[in-house]
């Protein structure tokens, strides 16, 4: 009687152990889950802000009745293409990241060359709301590269922590995949040169 109280309390003291670490790895892995959903939108905030702002001047540029259409064109058909990628944020994969980053590029290329085109016309240039534009770029560029900074930190705490020896071995069990970083655009290791 004695032998079988104590297989069955080490038994349960087993099942207890092994209940109580899958518990903190679960509750581990969902704060971590909610942190980086939490910074996806964070970054998805701050180039809506950015978007928003390319739609001001966009309208006013459109003031402009001599400015060349084409390019404007150019840059709302690229907002237009911007705005239809979204990705969830349960699923961060490299490849959803990429795609999305990709969006943002041809949007940004795009709007490069729009305010290339712009330095031609002197009188646009000096509108208030052109200059509110200048000001106001530079600090949500600022925003945007702070807040993909802050998501790729969470997402490397996320992806070492999946990887971790025994947490590699449940991870997948409970769907916790690993998740794509933001990485630089292919050329942006050279400063773009933009003129007002």
């Amino acid at each position: 009687m004695n032998k079988t109280l104590i297989t069955v309390g080490v038994i349960v003291g087993i099942i207890l152990v092994i209940f109580l670490w899958v518990r903190g790895f679960n509750n581990s892995m969902v704060t971590k889950n909610e942190n980086t959903a939490k910074m996806w939108s964070n970054v998805e905030s701050q180039y809506q802000r950015r978007m928003d702002l390319f739609t001001n001047v966009v309208n006013t540029i459109k003031g402009s009745a001599d400015f060349e259409k084409s390019t404007l064109e150019a840059v709302i058909e690229a907002r237009s293409q911007a705005t239809k990628i979204t990705v969830d944020p349960t699923k961060l994969t490299p490849e959803s990241i990429e795609q999305f980053q990709q969006a943002q590029n041809s949007l940004n290329s795009s709007f490069s060359k729009l305010l290339l085109v712009v330095e031609q016309y002197p009188v646009l240039k000096t509108t208030d709301a052109f200059r509110d534009f200048q000001v106001q770029i530079e600090g949500t560029e600022n925003r945007i590269n702070k807040a993909r900074d802050d998501f790729n930190s969470t997402i490397q705490e996320y992806n070492t922590y999946i990887k971790l020896f025994p947490n590699s071995l449940f991870a997948k069990m409970f769907g916790y995949t690993e998740k794509g970083y933001f990485k630089a655009a292919a050329g942006s290791e050279k400063a773009p040169e933009v003129k007002f």
